[in-house]
């Protein structure tokens, strides 16, 4: 293995430990969107650009907006009458 291979390997297991260890909801969503990034920069190290496009799009966009949204809208119906 490659040092680049092995430092991107390394960063991307770092942040699923991170996205795992922090405990506010919000937090987690902003976190997995950056933990995405570092998937999409593995799959790019190992030489795999249509995963690394896929993760691109839904685990660093898609995913994180989604979850975002279905957060906000349980939080507003708590407060609600």
């Amino acid at each position: 293995m490659i040092p680049l291979q092995m430092a991107a390997f390394a960063v991307t297991a770092l942040g699923a430990l991170v996205v795992v260890v922090v405990r506010d909801v919000i937090r987690q969503a902003i976190l997995v969107s950056f933990y995405g990034l570092g998937l999409t920069a593995l799959f790019v190290v190992y030489q795999a650009p249509d995963v690394a496009l896929s993760e691109l799009i839904v685990g660093t966009i898609a995913y994180p907006l989604v979850l975002v949204a279905a957060i906000a809208r349980v939080r507003g119906k708590k407060r609600g009458p």
